[in-house]
């Protein structure tokens, strides 16, 4: 299966138009994308993640100019798109951060609203509401989760996808240079403890003094890294085995050796026992 992680900068001088046209004309003009299945976009890269005095104005329906653009390159280049995410504004006037997994006819095969959300030197938390359900769906063939950035702090998130079927998980991020470690740390072990392909796409560049960190990455449930990018704009490939994490569960089954499923979260309180 042959994808491709496109990182992307987005520069405060830039507006969110101009940026669609431009990286619409470098997707077009990316002939080797003629033989790929799959393109991963970078988290927030329309609106720009750290731009958060911008989050209302930059905001767009679910049926906005980022969906369009993506189901235009999907169709043109017959290729799924996972369009990183945007701002969404949703019936209520409430904000979110969207990711959407689009295939060559047009259709939505995946939908995910960030479910955790940042608060550490970031308004996110502050500004966005947090989704309530899993991203997963067909993509290319294999079940495929979707997750954003901050996620990949929350194993849990990943082995509900598992649970519901994910062999691949697709991280779009605008994760910083100054955790970059953390990145390498968080997409090798969320491979490799969930058993699935891991494919990492981040952000890159400077937005509001802030470095993004690069390094997009394909890892996996090995623990093998396929391919890391660099800092810089542009496209990196990768040729991934499709089929992997299933022979790889079925030789090293640690997943089915689980014991210990977390207990259903209580939704009242629960006096504290008094012990002898």
């Amino acid at each position: 299966m042959q994808i491709s992680l496109l990182q992307l900068a987005s520069p405060d001088h830039e507006s969110v138009e101009d940026r669609l046209a431009r990286v619409d004309r470098a997707v077009r003009a990316e002939r080797a994308l003629h033989d790929v299945e799959l393109l991963v976009l970078p988290e927030m890269w329309t609106a720009g993640y750290f731009s958060f005095e911008q989050y209302a104005e930059r905001a767009e329906p679910f049926e906005g100019p980022t969906l369009s653009a993506a189901r235009g390159w999907a169709a043109a280049l017959q290729l799924f798109v996972h369009l990183g995410s945007f701002v969404e504004v949703d019936a209520d006037d409430r904000l979110h951060n969207t990711s959407v997994v689009v295939a060559p006819d047009g259709k939505v095969v995946a939908r995910y609203r960030k479910v955790h959300l940042f608060g550490y030197g970031s308004r996110e938390s502050e500004l966005l509401t947090p989704g309530d359900d899993l991203g997963v769906g067909p993509v290319a063939g294999p079940v495929t989760g979707i997750t954003t950035c901050y996620d990949l702090r929350f194993p849990e998130l990943f082995r509900s996808l598992v649970d519901e079927g994910a062999e691949h998980v697709v991280v779009c991020a605008a994760w910083p240079a100054a955790r970059l470690e953390h990145w390498r740390l968080f997409t090798s072990v969320r491979a490799v403890e969930q058993q699935v392909n891991l494919i990492a796409c981040n952000a890159v560049g400077e937005q509001q003094g802030v470095a993004l960190g690069g390094h997009s990455r394909v890892v996996a449930p090995t623990g093998e890294v396929l391919v890391e990018a660099g800092v810089d704009e542009g496209f990196t490939y990768a040729d991934i085995d499709a089929g992997l994490p299933r022979r790889f569960r079925a030789e090293f089954p640690a997943l089915a050796d689980r014991r210990w499923p977390a207990p259903p979260v209580s939704t009242q309180s629960t006096p504290m026992k008094e012990y002898a």
